[in-house]
């Protein structure tokens, strides 16, 4: 354990592991009440863990700085890439405007487009895997954009973008194909969509 870091008895390297595990995948800020619930840790062990981490990527515990961070914003904590190295990370995505679009941001392109206004999260779950950095690329290259937030949980919603519509040579998302017959494996958001819908519409 680096010096000036501090340890609590017990299972703080396993702990520190789960929070970074938890902390790679997670495309929106999470609590400590929601850490310390995947971890099975008390509230108190997860908030020293958290801070400590925050330390350490930040060079502070004996470790070199590292180039993301950990932040604490509203109430929960995310990694982020340091605004310092914003310049690399925007050159990178851009240069990728060129590039072909990837499976993964095809399939996430296709929920956003049939289940929109759309959150990150929804996104990720309906695919079984982070969508954050695949989202980036396409609000970066025009093909989805914010709008708005999600009232029940302050999330950031999507949507697809007339530039798309402009690409794919349609007038309106209701010329989109019917996704049995283009998107074999991902027929059932069809009714995804009309659930969400449904939902939105109870305000539950």
């Amino acid at each position: 354990m680096s010096e000036g870091r501090e340890q609590l008895p017990g299972t703080m390297e396993p702990l520190r592991e789960q929070l970074e595990a938890v902390l790679m995948v997670v495309d929106e800020p999470v609590t400590v009440a929601q850490l310390a619930e995947a971890t099975g840790a008390d509230h108190g062990a997860v908030a020293a863990e958290l801070s400590a981490l925050a330390r350490d990527f930040d060079g502070l515990a004996g470790a070199p700085r590292r180039g993301f961070e950990l932040r604490e914003l509203a109430g929960g904590w995310r990694i982020y890439s340091r605004p310092a190295h914003a310049d690399v990370v925007e050159r990178f995505v851009m240069e990728g405007q060129t590039a072909r679009l990837t499976q993964a941001a095809l399939e996430t392109l296709a929920v956003v487009a049939y289940l929109q206004p759309v959150t990150r999260s929804r996104v990720a779950g309906i695919r079984g895997v982070n969508s954050d950095s695949v989202m980036r690329t396409l609000v970066s290259r025009g093909l989805a954009a914010e709008a708005g937030t999600d009232p029940q949980t302050g999330a950031v919603l999507y949507e697809t973008t007339g530039y798309l519509l402009q690409t794919l040579g349609l007038g309106s998302l209701q010329e989109l194909p019917k996704l049995s017959a283009h998107l074999p494996g991902l027929s059932e958001l069809g009714d995804l969509a009309s659930t969400d819908e449904a939902f939105r519409a109870s305000g539950l």
